[in-house]
């Protein structure tokens, strides 16, 4: 796969991940207000008290080591896990959403494939 095009991707999908994993723990763009299965469930994961710092940090420790182009492999499998969860949430609770929750999935996608010699062991 052509490296630019790799490049930008892989850098596209960690400042995603490092922007949307920092306002977990800064909220400098505040969550608009849900109601109904999306607020609660998103406020289950408020009140937890663990889970949306531990969804934070993994955002942006995955979101830096794509910057970084360290440990891509590592990086692209938590990706993968956070960007399935954000898929699945906008396609149960909330489809408005559904349009930056699909880009993440297809960048994930793309790095995925150009790396697949690093994941084919796994399947």
């Amino acid at each position: 796969m052509n490296s630019k095009l790799t490049l930008v991707v892989r850098i596209l999908l960690g400042l995603i991940l490092v922007v949307f994993g920092a306002n977990k723990f800064f909220n400098f763009m505040p969550m608009p207000p849900m109601e109904g299965a999306p607020g609660e469930f998103m406020g289950a994961l408020v009140k937890s008290g663990y889970m949306f710092p531990l969804i934070g940090f993994t955002e942006v420790v995955a979101g830096i080591l794509l910057l970084i182009n360290k440990w891509k492999g590592l990086a692209l499998i938590f990706a993968a896990i956070i960007s399935v969860n954000i898929v699945m949430f906008h396609l149960a609770l909330a489809p408005a959403g559904i349009g930056l929750s699909a880009v993440v999935a297809v960048l994930n996608s793309i790095l995925m494939y150009a790396n697949w010699n690093k994941f084919k062991t796994l399947f």
